[in-house]
């Protein structure tokens, strides 16, 4: 299919373009995963731990969660000054 009719469709919102895509070549850049060993007080894994039952995620979700946030919040202010 050409560029201009998906574009189309996307635009028309006519059909569902989803049929139209390969998604078993997604790829989301910067997503490579890379595996690191964090040692951490108990009461640390503790906290995470009781956070993490709250929301009703795994403790490594939180942490993946939290660290990228802060990551966000520092990039966000450095550009911003």
């Amino acid at each position: 299919m050409k560029a201009e009719i998906f574009d189309k469709k996307f635009d028309d919102n006519d059909e569902d373009i989803m049929s139209n895509l390969d998604l078993s070549t997604l790829k989301r850049p910067n997503q490579k995963q890379k595996r690191v060993n964090v040692d951490f007080p108990v009461w640390i894994v503790d906290s995470l731990d009781k956070e993490a039952n709250r929301i009703g995620v795994t403790r490594q979700s939180i942490i993946k969660l939290w660290l990228a946030e802060r990551l966000e919040e520092q990039v966000l202010t450095r550009h911003s000054t």
